[in-house]
């Protein structure tokens, strides 16, 4: 249910359950945390490209077709597992929205550095009016993105937003039909391709309050390949074991 491809740096990890418009179950979870980790594994990692199968959905949300209770997967610590192990990753991440992102999928593509999405896509997280809590990490990251106010039309006033508003608002950077995708994430991974995985880890970093000595790790990661120093800013996982 997730698909991976990965060549010279490059991941491209896809959500591929199209008959389920992509909605997320705990095993997709899993795998999902499984793909980030091995990529964060990966002394080459450059970039981490997140897609969906089919042309008209990226992910519906959650999904407990195999039994579990909605209330208790809300609950799970796999969403955070998921979505923390995408956004702790070293190098450019970017959420190749192809259709709608609605409720727990926006937990994924929040966590990516970069959003793009096709024209027809449509952005909504009704939680409210079904009882249950979004992911707190959700939350955060979709108010750090677009502020607190446009944050709780989407979350609390159950607004269902179209892919010009998204990029209005800064949720989305870019608008492609999807013909366009793979010219686009190419012009976007081009740097990337280029540079050593450490500047990347460099350059990210520095959107961080850095401290003195933080800073200062950056630069000899980036510029003297200091193996302890690379250590540091990449803090590369050992990959797990994973059932892809």
């Amino acid at each position: 249910m997730i698909s991976v491809t990965q060549a010279q740096g490059r991941w491209h990890v896809t959500l591929n359950r199209p008959d389920k418009a992509n909605a997320l179950s705990p095993a997709m979870l899993q795998d999902l945390a499984g793909a980030a980790k091995a990529a964060h594994a990966d002394p080459e990692l450059r970039s981490f490209i997140l897609t969906g199968a089919g042309d008209r959905v990226f992910c519906a949300g959650a999904d407990v077709d195999g039994g579990e209770d909605m209330y208790d997967f809300t609950r799970s610590p796999l969403w955070e597992q998921a979505s923390g192990a995408i956004a702790a990753l070293p190098c450019l991440t970017i959420a190749a929205l192809n259709g709608t992102l609605a409720g727990g999928g926006f937990a994924p593509a929040l966590a990516c550095d970069l959003r793009i999405c096709t024209p027809g896509a449509k952005f909504f997280y009704p939680v409210l009016k079904r009882g249950f809590l979004p992911q707190p990490a959700d939350v955060r990251r979709m108010a750090a993105l677009i502020g607190t106010a446009q944050a709780k039309l989407i979350l609390m006033g159950g607004q269902k937003i179209d892919a010009a508003e998204a990029l209005r608002i800064g949720l989305v950077d870019r608008v492609l039909p999807a013909a366009e995708f793979d010219g686009f994430l190419d012009s976007l991974t081009t740097d990337a391709a280029a540079a050593k995985p450490q500047s990347i880890a460099a350059i990210k970093r520095l959107f961080d309050d850095l401290n003195a000595d933080e800073l200062a790790e950056c630069y000899a990661a980036a510029y003297f390949d200091e193996p302890q120093a690379i250590a540091r800013i990449t803090r590369r996982p050992k990959a797990g074991p994973s059932s892809l």
